[in-house]
C-alpha cells in the first residue's frame, strides 16, 4: 500500500493556491494581509463607535 506523505497533503489543500495556482508562500502572505485588513477595519469600527458615543444627545433632565 502506498503512504501519503505531507508533501502531498500540501497540493490537496485548497488554502495553498492563490488564482488557480500551487504557492504557498504566496497564499500565506495573501491570509496575512488579509488579517490585517481586518483587525484595522475593525479598529476603524471602534473608534467610529466611540465617537458616535461622545456625540450622542443626551436625556432631558427634570427640573423640579
Amino acid at each position: 500500500m502506498w503512504e501519503q506523505s505531507k508533501y502531498f497533503d500540501d497540493f490537496e489543500n485548497a488554502a495553498n493556491y492563490v488564482n488557480g495556482r500551487f504557492d504557498p508562500k504566496a497564499a500565506q502572505a495573501l491570509r496575512a494581509s488579509q488579517q490585517k485588513q481586518l483587525e484595522e477595519q475593525a479598529r476603524a469600527h471602534r473608534e467610529v463607535r466611540t465617537i458616535a458615543q461622545q456625540h450622542r444627545p443626551q436625556p432631558a433632565r427634570a427640573r423640579g
